[in-house]
């Protein structure tokens, strides 16, 4: 059936909307509206590899633009999304970029970076296939080092396949033994601690400028290759141990049974059917502050946005990608501009809008304690390494969320990335001192918290540097 051979162009596990707002749940506090919208148009991508071909080019992606502070968890969301879907992801900042003929990245570099994540995920894909075969040829190559064959006894080129033939299969042969004593020794790590030398392919290559402001990275993509073909490829000698050897032969064989033309067409399919981009910082190109002569970093970058966003084709080193499918979630604080200062056309091709809301004290107390990654057990792992037990109170936790709300309301609001500056203040001394200490347990209480950021909050201007 159609739907079965398309298998590879989906999501490796198809997860319902609700299913991926829980696996978003477990790592970002709130947002329920903005997790609610990304799921939709995760599931869209699968719901139109299900609908009939004479249509499913018709679908367009849903693209979102995410307003809200800093620190609310736009980029988390975006990057959760991706390991979801297991498709190729690229986070890149709208201010990065000029307007083609300007010096600085033209837009058309970030389908160039997505489809060389493509490539490396795909060769990942194509090596795991490969792995037993490969594994298999580097341990050959190994005990070949390892024992080399007599010269008198390398069968000569005339000697024809038959010789071959007849030299597997004579009993006993002491080489042959030797060989697998050493193979079984190899399996078992006896070997591990010798040292081989080993020819391995030198990769550096000349450095070339190339003075040009359009272009830049296509231009450096093409010197790189011409040189690689017209120079021989150089080798030299490194002194390894067997395990490093091994390894190093692993890969090599693992390129070459590799089928780069395959993982290229499944690389650039992957990306114009399950691409994401999460372009940050959008409102820094909305508007323009400039009353007289031309814009490059801001509706020049919109301009030149449009045609991407739109649906175009790009011209990378591994062929023509088309962005018409790829998914873009935009996001930005937009508090001095707004998403109505973009270009009209810029502004349809984002449909979606959703506005995160500002992280409350509450917030604050489960980022701390609920999510997988959070805060509190990053730092208890750390001081573990040490045999340092960690050990935060209740009240220490409801103390250290009261103090970030706090500087965030005084200064600048920064969402929950103000939890990561008090942590770090707080267990600062413990950090310090944990290789020297002799008490392995430390309880951190309201007490320890207040007496050691009291002074630096009372002091307005201090909390301003330190916090």
């Amino acid at each position: 059936m159609k739907k079965a051979v398309e298998k590879d162009d989906q999501l490796v596990e198809v997860l319902t909307p609700r299913e991926i707002v829980a696996e978003l749940d477990k790592y970002i506090i709130g947002q329920d509206q903005a997790k609610r919208s990304v799921a939709i148009a995760l599931r869209n991508r699968w719901r139109r590899q299900q609908v009939p071909p004479e249509l499913r080019d018709e679908i367009a992606p849903k693209n979102i633009i995410m307003i809200g502070p800093t620190g609310v968890g736009k980029t988390e969301i975006a990057r959760r999304l991706a390991r979801l879907a297991n498709s190729p992801f690229l986070k890149v900042e709208a201010t990065k970029f000029t307007e083609v003929g300007y010096v600085g990245r033209d837009v058309e570099s970030m389908i160039r970076d997505l489809t060389e994540l493509a490539i490396n995920m795909a060769k990942k894909d194509e090596q795991e296939i490969v792995k037993p075969k490969a594994k298999e040829l580097a341990e050959e190559r190994l005990l070949d080092i390892l024992l080399p064959k007599k010269a008198e006894e390398a069968p000569s080129e005339e000697d024809g396949e038959k010789e071959r033939i007849l030299e597997v299969v004579r009993p006993d042969r002491p080489e042959n033994t030797t060989r697998e004593k050493l193979r079984r020794m190899l399996k078992a790590g006896k070997l591990d601690k010798r040292y081989v030398e080993l020819e391995v392919a030198n990769t550096t290559m000349p450095m070339v400028e190339v003075f040009s402001s359009a272009g830049l990275e296509e231009m450096e993509f093409n010197m790189r290759e011409i040189f690689e073909n017209m120079l021989p490829p150089r080798k030299k000698k490194r002194r390894v141990k067997v395990p490093e050897a091994l390894e190093i032969l692993f890969q090599e064989e693992s390129q070459r049974l590799i089928d780069m033309d395959k993982v290229v067409e499944k690389a650039v399919r992957v990306t114009e059917q399950n691409g994401i981009i999460f372009l940050d910082e959008l409102d820094k190109v909305a508007g323009s502050q400039s009353s007289y002569g031309p814009d490059v970093s801001r509706e020049g970058v919109q301009r030149d946005l449009l045609p991407i966003v739109e649906g175009s084709t790009v011209a990378t080193k591994y062929g023509m990608v088309k962005t018409d499918h790829v998914l873009f979630i935009a996001a930005g604080a937009f508090n001095v501009s707004k998403p109505s200062d973009l270009l009209p056309e810029l502004q349809g091709r984002f449909p979606i809008r959703v506005e995160l809301d500002s992280l409350s004290m509450d917030d604050f107390i489960r980022i701390l304690l609920e999510p997988k990654n959070a805060l509190i057990t990053q730092y208890e792992a750390l001081l573990a390494t040490e045999g340092i037990e960690l050990i935060f109170e209740e009240t220490a936790v409801r103390e250290i969320a009261s103090m970030a709300s706090k500087v965030n309301e005084r200064t600048e609001n920064i969402g929950a990335r103000r939890l990561h500056t008090v942590m770090e203040k707080l267990v600062d001394e413990i950090s310090f001192d944990a290789p020297d200490m002799t008490v392995k347990s430390v309880t951190i209480n309201k007490e320890y918290v207040g007496e050691k950021l009291a002074d630096i909050l009372e002091d307005e201007n201090l909390s301003r540097y330190i916090l």
